[in-house]
């Protein structure tokens, strides 16, 4: 097979390659990998000039992992219905704190959130793959907050889908909770796991791999485990360098990405590998630091998830950890399998000395605890006047720890901070000023089931959804 980025294999090597369209709408390869273009394209340095308009920046790298899979003028479409739902110009705008340190805002949209920017674009472009082939389609989907939210906000109501959200039970943020719950969409279940988000992963990986679940019609998951959400992701980093450049900033930048699955850091190394110019990624994680013992100890291993202010990013078992894996050793599908599959029987694997470099070269990794989270709320507001949410309050706290004579550093700002005024009031002696989105949810009521993290209570209530 010639290597093109539009077309698709499993990092786990036991599934015939495949398109965009299929890579979309299964989420999950059959063989319980996960789906990885066979080829990265190569941006040119026109895709990161001063100016450029976000809609045609994105154009330019998503396109190609398409390929002709969807009808022709679908990414036009679906940007359009992106851009739309966010206020500011730019889309993603960069604001620059102090010398060499910016941060980049991603909440500008439908939920207040960043998994918006790819959520919108996986729901438009999987309607225009439904009604080319007339399919039927059901996503289930875990989350820790944000992508429930924007899950719903970007399929609620939507013909030809059926969306199931799984969230921890009491272990996300009111606004978080209610952004799922309250939308009164025929269409979609919310279900509360008793359990963390990692049970709901685990829950969501095994309905995907029941395949009497796709006798109806299509089941797949819009989790970051499906690959569009990933390619939705990559504009914003190259939007990041053109704004960067626009402020007469040349040199390459360090990104510094708060982390709970590891999808949107990926991102931003697909689009390294793509060409953008970048010095290094800094991954910031919270107190659930499985990821950050893996890079630093040469040990992946599962504890049971704690909970932080930063809910988001409560994540013991990160699903995009094996794209990481499987690039960094040479796109080993063997190695791959064996690694992650020992991981699931084992809880626990020692990274090869070979792999564990490969894994460094690509990125870095800090651990920051709630008492620095805290601070770093505090320190935001009082050095720069700008009240965050706990997740960008993790990102900064590790930006300010990277020497910016290796470039300067880009901290990812991922929610706005009214979505966990709870964990920002106390720190600040004020409740940060919800946004219209968040304002118009009102006193609605909400719907959810509770259930038991089990298996075979998650297949019931999928199955009895109708």
């Amino acid at each position: 097979m010639t290597s093109s980025p539009d077309r698709y294999v499993s990092t786990r090597g036991d599934t015939a390659p495949t398109d965009f369209a299929e890579a979309l709408l299964r989420g999950m390869a059959p063989d319980g990998g996960l789906y990885m273009p066979t080829a990265w394209p190569t941006l040119g340095v026109d895709a990161w000039a001063p100016g450029r308009v976000y809609a045609d920046m994105a154009t330019q790298a998503m396109a190609p992992f398409i390929g002709d899979a969807l009808p022709a003028g679908a990414l036009d479409r679906a940007l359009e219905r992106l851009t739309a739902g966010f206020a500011p110009p730019e889309v993603t705008p960069l604001r620059r704190l102090e010398d060499g340190l910016y941060m980049l805002e991603l909440f500008h949209g439908p939920t207040a959130a960043f998994k918006d920017l790819a959520m919108q674009l996986a729901a438009a472009l999987s309607s225009e793959a439904l009604q080319a082939s007339g399919e039927q389609l059901t996503l289930v989907t875990a989350t820790s907050g944000d992508t429930g939210a924007a899950a719903v906000a970007a399929f609620a109501n939507t013909e030809r889908v059926r969306l199931i959200v799984l969230h921890p039970h009491e272990r996300v943020s009111p606004v978080q909770r209610r952004q799922m719950t309250t939308v009164d969409a025929p269409n979609v279940l919310n279900l509360a796991v008793r359990g963390d988000f990692d049970d709901c992963q685990r829950l969501v990986k095994g309905l995907l791999s029941d395949e009497s679940l796709r006798a109806h019609g299509r089941f797949s998951s819009v989790n970051s485990i499906n690959w569009a959400r990933l390619a939705g992701q990559i504009p914003y980093y190259v939007s990041a360098v053109s704004q960067l450049a626009a402020m007469g900033e040349i040199r390459a930048p360090v990104f510094v990405v708060p982390t709970g699955n590891f999808g949107d850091a990926f991102a931003g190394i697909a689009a390294r590998k793509m060409g953008l110019p970048v010095a290094g990624f800094v991954a910031a994680v919270n107190q659930n630091d499985a990821l950050a013992r893996a890079i630093n100890d040469g040990v992946y291993a599962r504890k049971a998830a704690v909970e932080t202010a930063s809910v988001s990013m409560d994540v013991q078992a990160p699903s995009n950890f094996e794209r990481l894996v499987f690039e960094a050793s040479g796109r080993d599908p063997a190695v791959t399998r064996t690694l992650f599959e020992t991981f699931a029987a084992a809880g626990a694997v020692t990274l090869p000395p070979v792999l564990l470099a490969a894994l460094r070269a690509q990125v870095s990794a800090v651990s920051v605890d709630e008492a620095t989270t805290r601070s770093e709320i505090a320190h935001a507001y009082a050095a720069w006047g700008q009240v965050v949410c706990p997740h960008t309050a993790v990102a900064l706290s590790a930006a300010r720890g990277v020497d910016r004579a290796l470039g300067p550093v880009i901290a990812l700002s991922t929610a706005h901070p009214a979505k966990f005024g709870k964990d920002v009031a106390p720190v600040l002696g004020f409740a940060p000023d919800p946004p219209k989105v968040i304002r118009d949810l009102g006193d609605r009521a909400e719907r959810f089931e509770v259930i038991a993290a089990d298996a075979g209570a998650a297949l019931a209530a999928v199955r009895g959804f109708s």
